[in-house]
């Protein structure tokens, strides 16, 4: 049985142009910590994301546990409510992670993920990662 490297993140959107780290609250794991966001193309904060444009996303964490493997997951948050997103690469073993996840390792979690044209408008997004 695999052992769940849980990694949430909570990033507030709106911004246009070059990665800058992001700023961002986290919802607390016991299973790693996410040390930073980046987004591309995102000049400023709070980053905005667009309709019909795709973003690339790295982010940097480390593991407190070891897995074998790690999905990462979005979902928009509307009316308080999270809704999941569909991403092209699910796996994070195919997203720049080697895995198995080792314990106190630093990882960098790498995917270009699209907003399509009929995603309903969020003001936050969630990206978690088990």
């Amino acid at each position: 049985m695999d052992v769940r490297a849980e990694l949430v993140v909570l990033l507030c959107l709106m911004g246009l142009t070059c990665a800058v780290p992001v700023k961002f609250i986290s919802c607390g794991s016991p299973s790693g910590k996410v040390t930073v966001v980046d987004i591309s193309p995102c000049a400023t904060q709070p980053c905005q994301l667009h309709k019909g444009e795709a973003y690339s996303v790295n982010v940097t964490f480390s593991s407190d546990v070891v897995s074998q493997t790690s999905t990462a997951l979005v979902h928009g948050i509307i009316a308080g409510v999270p809704i999941p997103f569909p991403i092209p690469v699910q796996d994070g073993c195919k997203s720049g992670i080697q895995c198995p996840i080792q314990k106190q390792q630093n990882y960098h979690y790498l995917n270009s993920l699209p907003v399509k044209k009929e995603y309903p408008a969020v003001s936050t997004c969630d990206i978690w990662g088990d």
